[in-house]
């Protein structure tokens, strides 16, 4: 099994940045594919990122180049580049990763972006 845990959120003005890290707490060579999703206050959670096989990545329509994810296997962490932050993109970001059938997921990290 493996355990994640996401570091990076904070408060921050509209257009600002902000970099998120998914520390995983064992390897990640074996983990294909990591992602990112978040999670409005009164809204479903949905997806924002992926990782697979290290270099193919996959974004939610609502990213348009804002974000980009990465992956430092030799640090067994995953990150997501947030730039032009919107109000909007006020959630609960969460990482999780599917190892040997089964889905874990970490215990989210707040972002607020005010305008």
């Amino acid at each position: 099994q493996v355990q994640l845990v996401e570091s990076g959120g904070d408060w921050v003005q509209a257009g600002g940045s902000l970099r998120l890290s998914c520390a995983a707490s064992r390897s990640i060579d074996s983990i294909y594919s990591m992602r990112w999703y978040r999670q409005a206050p009164g809204k479903q959670r949905e997806f924002v990122t992926s990782i697979s096989g290290g270099t193919r990545t996959s974004y939610g329509d609502f990213v348009k180049g804002r974000f980009t994810i990465s992956r430092d296997n030799a640090k067994n962490t995953v990150y997501l580049q947030m730039n032009s932050l919107k109000p909007e993109d006020t959630a609960v970001y969460y990482c999780n990763a599917v190892d040997s059938g089964r889905l874990y997921w970490g215990q989210g990290t707040q972002v607020t972006v005010s305008s």
